[in-house]
């Protein structure tokens, strides 16, 4: 019997390499499938959309904070992976009580390499775990001295919602991957996801605006709608889930924030 203890602290029991897991987060659930456990991976969310070719075929049980506890327990998992943030704290106790369940909490890059690796001793999976979180700290490396040279950081909005407007504030995933990206959130010292009044956002003076296409799906028609509140502000749609998946699409992010910052628009 093997123990463990989640990124919350509390303890779990393996008693083998487990053979049906539910992942209640979409990037883990991506992790997990990239380890090459597509037939140990039982139950998914309606939000894990990768890798396309893998989720055909899952049980889906529901969303994030609604998932289907009736239909996980008959899926009979011998793992459960959820995360703080993104599942309700009562329906993780609820499923804590019959299965063994390992928790995620993600708030900077050494937290999701840290998951990566944890994740792949869970699974049976640990030299594949460490060599993804390897390179992943690798590119994230190579990326940061590149950006050292750069003398000028941009001050920078990541709205996350609209109607009410949203963003994201400081001791976030996203906030994490704004600063690898050189860029200094001009709402770190606002807590996690507040809302945002039209006078705030404008007050804050935003050299750069950031509409990503998650969870609010931002789109070409709300650039004006922005751009109007903030003219002097340079505002790109982006891709959300190169700002917010911790798992192994953090390979392909320091590419992506390396031409957001090198492209002509966004040069200081």
């Amino acid at each position: 019997m093997a123990q463990f203890t989640d990124q919350m602290g509390l303890p779990l029991q393996l008693n083998d390499c487990p053979q049906r897991i539910v992942s209640l987060v979409p990037s883990q659930t991506e992790l997990l499938l990239d380890l090459g456990l597509n037939d140990t991976v039982v139950g998914i969310t309606r939000y894990c959309l990768h890798p396309k070719p893998k989720i055909q075929g899952k049980a889906i049980i529901g969303g994030t904070k609604t998932p289907d506890l009736a239909l996980i327990r008959k899926l009979q998992p011998d793992l459960i992976l959820g995360n703080k943030e993104e599942n309700r704290r009562e329906d993780i106790e609820a499923l804590r009580a019959e299965f063994p369940v390992w928790m995620s909490d993600i708030n900077s890059l050494a937290d999701a390499t840290a998951m990566v690796r944890e994740i792949g001793r869970l699974v049976c999976k640990e030299t594949s775990a460490d060599w993804l979180a390897e390179r992943i700290e690798e590119r994230f490396e190579t990326l940061a001295g590149e950006l050292a040279s750069r003398p000028l950081r941009k001050k920078a909005a990541y709205l996350i919602w609209r109607k009410p407007w949203m963003v994201a504030g400081g001791g976030t995933f996203i906030d994490a991957m704004l600063s690898q990206a050189g860029l200094d959130n001009v709402f770190a010292g606002q807590p996690r996801y507040p809302e945002c009044a039209e006078e705030t956002l404008k007050a804050s003076l935003p050299e750069l605006i950031l509409l990503p296409s998650e969870p609010f799906p931002f789109k070409e028609g709300h650039l004006a709608e922005i751009q109007a509140l903030c003219p002097d502000a340079q505002v790109l749609l982006v891709n959300g889930e190169l700002f917010s998946w911790y798992g192994t699409r953090l390979l392909r992010t320091p590419a992506y924030l390396r031409s957001l910052v090198t492209s002509a628009s966004v040069q200081p």
